[in-house]
């Protein structure tokens, strides 16, 4: 199955990877701007906005690949958040080639989670077991979203974050999902920014430097004002960011 995906713009590829608690419409404030430069590509992984589950086994990196392949792109830039950063740092790692850029905001990453993580998961588990989808909703609109979000930042994730949930809970033992390949930053050769948040949960923080002191070359950035969803909450400022990021290399 190839992914439900939009491209706009032409020039050099650049990939968008959603977060765990959105869908490729998280991107809406770039895209137009990075497609001034670049053909963008945005894409829902399975179990999110117009992409389905379905009972076949998959893995999100193999999937953005095929999408790739059919594109025909290679090399691509992707500019990631949270769980879609997992995803880019398969692709980057397992086939170097195929990442020229890696932009990385509040990548998810596997390291011990801290307590904050383990109170919101705990958090999240109960209101779903009983049945409260909107109570977990807005527990991740809550978490996610830092202070400089606005409420129509907040309604996108709340409308993003509830279609998931719609979706894989329909689903639910059918969700056949497969680790994919394992991550090993030290094989990664994409010129790469690490992004973190000051008002992200720790685990975030930690995960930003791990990531910043194992993968070579790595640059890191830290936004103080930002939460865990930064280019929703201040877009023009990481639209910048990410813009002036893929131009030191251009040409």
């Amino acid at each position: 199955m190839i992914l439900s995906h939009d491209v706009t713009g032409s020039g050099p590829a650049v990939l968008l990877l959603h977060a765990g608690v959105a869908d490729s419409r998280m991107w809406d404030p770039q895209r137009s701007h990075l497609a001034e430069h670049h053909r963008v590509i945005r894409c829902d992984l399975r179990g999110y906005g117009a992409t389905p589950l379905t009972s076949e086994p998959f893995d999100n990196a193999g999937d953005v690949r095929a999408l790739l392949s059919s594109l025909g792109e290679r090399p691509v830039a992707i500019v990631a958040a949270s769980a879609g950063g997992k995803v880019a740092l398969q692709l980057a790692s397992e086939w170097p080639d195929l990442v020229s850029h890696l932009i990385l905001l509040n990548s998810a990453f596997a390291l011990p989670p801290t307590r904050s993580v383990q109170r919101f998961a705990r958090r999240e588990d109960a209101l779903l077991e009983a049945g409260d989808v909107d109570g977990a909703t807005e527990l991740n609109v809550a978490t996610w979203l830092g202070p400089d979000a606005d409420d129509d930042a907040r309604e996108l994730v709340r409308t993003m974050q509830r279609r998931a949930f719609d979706v894989q809970l329909a689903a639910g033992d059918d969700i056949n999902q497969e680790a994919g390949p394992e991550i090993d930053l030290e094989s990664i050769t994409a010129h790469t920014l690490v992004v973190s948040g000051g008002q992200d949960l720790d685990h975030f923080r930690a995960i930003a430097n791990h990531l910043a002191g194992h993968i070579p070359g790595a640059k890191h950035t830290q936004l103080g004002w930002a939460g865990h969803l930064p280019n929703l909450e201040r877009p023009s400022d990481v639209t910048a960011l990410v813009t002036d990021f893929l131009a030191e290399f251009r040409g």
